[in-house]
């Protein structure tokens, strides 16, 4: 089984720079931006980013789903942020979002995750919070072709990890959501971090195939944080409140 891997991002950025995001030995993909084209093989590090914005932040001509590396959308011009990352390829990450200073319902409560120019891949946009509710905890799966990154896309789980828990609302049948006033910058005890559980799929630039998704699709019995039990002292003691 694939090692899991924190990786925690405590401030949102807008650019990727070799010394924001630290190579491994055994790393042989130099992309580093969000918006570059690559191949890569398992180990490598691998850049994507996710941007918060609107929903119809992400549309251009309020129809066509862009990737926010398309210059046309204009994200650079409106309330966005971006948050990058850099996991290993096909291993299962629990990557945080601290919203200690960031509140993604007043840059418009979506999000989309991204990679790539030419070869451009964007997710759906997620719900992540508005006025009411939040949604702390997602999974999203990278899905490569030969090493190409092809989609990302959110899995959900139609609410089981939270069915007959108080603290909890179902959002569309899908979502788990949090009562936001609950949440710590809204006057609450509840630190509301953001947790993705990142998988991958597919194959990599030697169809070597990429299992982590299969891995975490056979321990679905677990909740996010309760997959990184040993971990969730270092990411937020708040959580054990509500979990």
């Amino acid at each position: 089984m694939a090692r899991p891997v924190v990786y925690f991002l405590l401030l949102l950025m807008t650019a990727a720079t070799p010394s924001l995001l630290v190579e491994s030995s055994d790393d042989t993909n130099h992309a580093y931006s969000p918006c570059s084209d690559t191949k890569v093989q398992i180990s490598d590090g691998f850049t994507f980013g996710i941007a918060f914005a609107s929903r119809q932040s992400f549309l251009f001509n309020s129809s066509l789903q862009l990737s926010p590396c398309d210059r046309r959308l204009s994200l650079s011009n409106s309330n966005s942020r971006v948050a990058l990352f850099r996991p290993k390829v096909d291993e299962i990450s629990l990557l945080t979002i601290n919203t200690s200073f960031f509140s993604p319902e007043s840059v418009g409560g979506y999000m989309v995750a991204f990679a790539g120019r030419k070869y451009a891949a964007r997710s759906p946009p997620a719900f992540v919070a508005n006025s009411s509710y939040i949604v702390t905890s997602f999974t999203l799966v990278l899905e490569f072709k030969k090493g190409r990154l092809q989609n990302l896309y959110w899995k959900r789980d139609g609410c089981a990890q939270c069915l007959g828990k108080s603290n909890f609302v179902c959002l569309n049948k899908q979502d788990c959501a949090i009562n936001i006033n609950s949440c710590k910058n809204h006057g609450g005890s509840v630190d509301c971090s953001l947790g993705i559980q990142l998988t991958f799929s597919g194959t990599d630039k030697h169809l070597s195939a990429l299992n982590s998704w299969y891995e975490v699709e056979n321990l679905r019995q677990y909740s996010l944080f309760g997959l990184y039990s040993n971990l969730r002292d270092s990411l937020t003691s708040q959580y054990s409140k509500i979990f």
